[in-house]
């Protein structure tokens, strides 16, 4: 009886993984791709556990699983990299595609907006600093704000159904920029899960 929700749950993870496997190469029209990578809050494991080089989510690593993809159904120009849902993080890969109505020098716009939610996020006021108006008037398409919607997505449906569950405050963001490092990226976050006992990574996220 023990395994009696196993089958269901690899079928509902392989539904959802098989998408990200499309991209396969840096492309130089990107205006960026983004190496992304959110803490549940003290890295306590809400989202599941690895059994067997494999996760196995929880209720909460399922939403937050699902609301990874639906990113798409709200931002334009974006593309979804490789993505996993590990016990107490995800990583995923963001990649804004150029704007056609953008100049080329919009990629540097991009770029800066990486780090917009290492701050305190701000609520409109009257007066506002120019860096804080920056960040609020960056658009739908910011790397930021990206990642704000898809948290606050997943925090309100786990806790509309009741699950104990919260992110860290800030996520980390680093700018892929060459195939190399995208390859390095992808290939890293698809043995996540096997490699979960030598993961350092978790432990030592704040020094990278």
């Amino acid at each position: 009886h023990r395994h009696h929700h196993m089958p269901q749950m690899d079928k509902f993870q392989n539904k959802y993984r098989i998408p990200s496997s499309r991209l396969q190469h840096w492309d130089y029209r990107w205006a960026g791709a983004y190496f992304i990578t959110i803490c549940t809050k003290d890295r306590i494991h809400y989202f599941g556990k690895i059994e067997n080089g494999n996760m196995v989510l929880s209720n909460v690593g399922v939403i937050a699983d699902v609301f990874w993809y639906e990113i798409k159904n709200h931002t334009q120009n974006l593309e979804l990299g490789q993505f996993v849902v590990m016990p107490n993080h995800i990583h995923g890969v963001l990649i804004l595609k150029g704007n056609d109505d953008n100049d080329n020098d919009g990629d540097n716009g991009n770029v800066e907006t990486g780090h917009a939610l290492s701050l305190p996020t701000v609520n409109p006021t009257d007066n506002q600093t120019i860096g804080q108006q920056r960040f609020q008037n960056i658009g739908k398409n910011s790397v930021s704000s990206i990642v704000c919607s898809y948290k606050s997505a997943v925090s309100k449906h786990a806790h509309r159904l009741g699950f104990d569950f919260q992110w860290q405050t800030r996520f980390h963001d680093h700018i892929i920029r060459n195939d190399e490092s995208f390859q390095n990226i992808a290939n890293y976050i698809i043995n996540n899960p096997a490699n979960w006992q030598e993961d350092k990574f978790f432990q030592n996220i704040e020094t990278i």
